[in-house]
């Protein structure tokens, strides 16, 4: 039930403060791991796929071992102070405010409009280009980002918070980190990032399958079609080039009744995913607030459902 209370207090703290700028955030800290190791690994090992791996292993490790002693240490000087210490490091892997605070500037810049500012904003939470983006794409980069955060920057920390409380919280996040720092498919991390891509997917596997009918549920109780919504998902959420990322976007489109996917570019070069959901309408504006309106109801019906199956558990 401790822990039930951690994941509660830590999820209301990230919807009041989100991650306040100048923050020393732990992912902050991780990254420059990331990168002091990377950079060790490869004066070390000359095959990268290994130095990969073991930059992989290392910062993982690193980052479990060092919060599971912060907690453990200060519960043995005070209780209280480990108890605070976990639900901190919880709070820190949430991303439901600043996912909501990164992406909302992007919809109040079209709405002006400002096509320049909008890409510039919307180019602060992608890793596409964004410099020749219209309307439509912008509104179409920024409902996937929401759908595929609301899963990797939401429903898995809470899931490892559940299964391993802040250690594993916080080692999710050094994988999900080292994903986004190595995991590109060129000359540079095509074999080096090799091992946290596949870390992260295996990492995101379950948490993206459950979080399917709780964006369902959560469409319907949007006024949206919660039965589309897993309709799409099940239809064509493997049709995305990641095992994970195509299901909750899937589960998006179905619930907007939109169709995402499609032309992309990163780095210059092309890149041409399959087409996910129904071509019923164009996307408008509005889609950005229906998807966040959806991210926040999932996000609060996943923290009731730990809460009840904690309460159930207690009780019986």
């Amino acid at each position: 039930m401790s822990l039930t209370y951690q994941i509660a207090i830590a999820f209301i703290a990230d919807l009041l403060i989100g991650d306040p700028k100048g923050f020393p955030h732990p992912v902050k800290i991780i990254a420059r791991l990331a990168c002091g190791v990377e950079a060790f690994s490869r004066k070390t090992f000359s095959n990268l796929r290994l130095a990969g791996i073991i930059t992989t292993i290392t910062v993982v490790a690193v980052s479990f071992v060092s919060v599971w002693l912060i907690v453990r240490g200060l519960d043995q000087v005070q209780p209280w102070l480990g108890w605070v210490a976990s639900g901190f490091f919880i709070y820190t892997t949430l991303s439901v405010r600043s996912l909501f605070d990164e992406s909302r500037p992007v919809l109040q810049y079209l709405k002006e409009p400002n096509l320049f500012k909008a890409r510039e904003s919307l180019s602060n939470i992608v890793g596409r280009d964004t410099t020749n983006l219209e309307k439509g794409e912008i509104v179409r980069a920024t409902v996937e980002t929401v759908a595929e955060s609301t899963v990797d920057g939401i429903i898995a920390p809470l899931f490892f918070a559940v299964l391993g409380g802040a250690p594993l919280a916080v080692a999710f996040k050094a994988i999900n980190t080292m994903d986004s720092l190595f995991g590109y498919k060129n000359d540079t991390y095509r074999d080096f990032g090799w091992a946290s891509a596949r870390l992260d997917d295996l990492a995101n596997w379950f948490p993206a399958r459950l979080a399917l009918p709780v964006i369902a549920v959560s469409a319907a109780l949007c006024g949206l079609s919660g039965r589309n919504s897993l309709a799409m998902a099940m239809r064509d959420g493997s049709k995305h080039p990641s095992p994970n990322s195509g299901l909750p976007e899937a589960a998006m489109a179905g619930a907007l009744g939109v169709r995402l996917g499609g032309t992309s570019f990163y780095s210059g070069k092309i890149n041409v995913k399959p087409f996910i959901g129904d071509n019923l309408r164009e996307l408008e504006l509005s889609d950005i607030s229906q998807s966040h309106k959806i991210m926040f109801t999932t996000s609060l019906l996943a923290l009731a459902i730990i809460i009840s199956v904690t309460l159930l558990t207690v009780i019986s």
